[in-house]
């Protein structure tokens, strides 16, 4: 029998919040790195904390570099988990997963705007998309994070801080949100069940 949800549990620390957030939904998600669990289970996160080389060995260690890009059920990246799904990130130089195309860059900073950028942000232009249902333009999300994805053809949601930047992408069953949406609120939750029910 396949779980519903399971949390990859090689990368983040974030792992309490995240699990708290989704109880709140009436859903068990445990936390796992075995890759029969994660191939079989219905739905996966991927969230993350720290640098990406670091996530990335990791991830190696596990064997789940080679597991994440095969997954054709849904799977949702958070933070740093969603820089993981690019080619590249420039953190590091680090080689990543290589889901989708691209290369995260870090964030210009300037006056007034320190990096990491640390709080509530507005989420701009939302897409017709599923995991976005029922979020509007100018509502907020929190993020903490010093690197970003470009916009491209894979945004669904962008911010700015500087630079304009993806604030959730997706594409085929990858889905990835750069803020946390277990930290964010009413706005947040609705992602979560929205993903809940792709």
């Amino acid at each position: 029998m396949s779980d519903r949800i399971v949390i990859i549990g090689s990368t983040g620390a974030n792992l309490a919040s995240l699990g708290f957030a989704l109880q709140r939904l009436g859903v068990a998600a445990p936390v796992t790195e075995d890759p029969e669990r994660i191939l079989a289970a219905e739905r996966t996160i991927l969230p993350g904390v720290g640098a990406a080389e670091d996530a990335m060995t990791r991830l190696r260690r596990a064997g789940l570099d080679r597991v994440i890009p095969q997954l054709r059920r849904p799977l949702l990246g958070i933070c740093l988990g969603m820089q993981l799904l690019f080619e590249r990130s420039q953190e590091d130089d680090a080689q990543c997963l290589g889901v989708v195309a691209g290369t995260v860059e870090r964030l210009p900073g300037g006056a007034g705007l320190p990096v990491p950028e640390m709080g509530w942000n507005e989420l701009e232009a939302p897409a017709d998309c599923p995991l976005l249902r029922g979020v509007e333009a100018g509502e907020y999300a929190y993020f903490v994070h010093s690197y970003a994805a470009p916009v491209s053809e894979i945004t669904i949601a962008r911010s700015q801080y500087g630079v304009e930047f993806a604030a959730a992408v997706a594409h085929r069953n990858f889905f990835g949100t750069q803020f946390h949406p277990e930290r964010s609120a009413r706005v947040g939750a609705r992602i979560l069940e929205n993903f809940l029910a792709l």
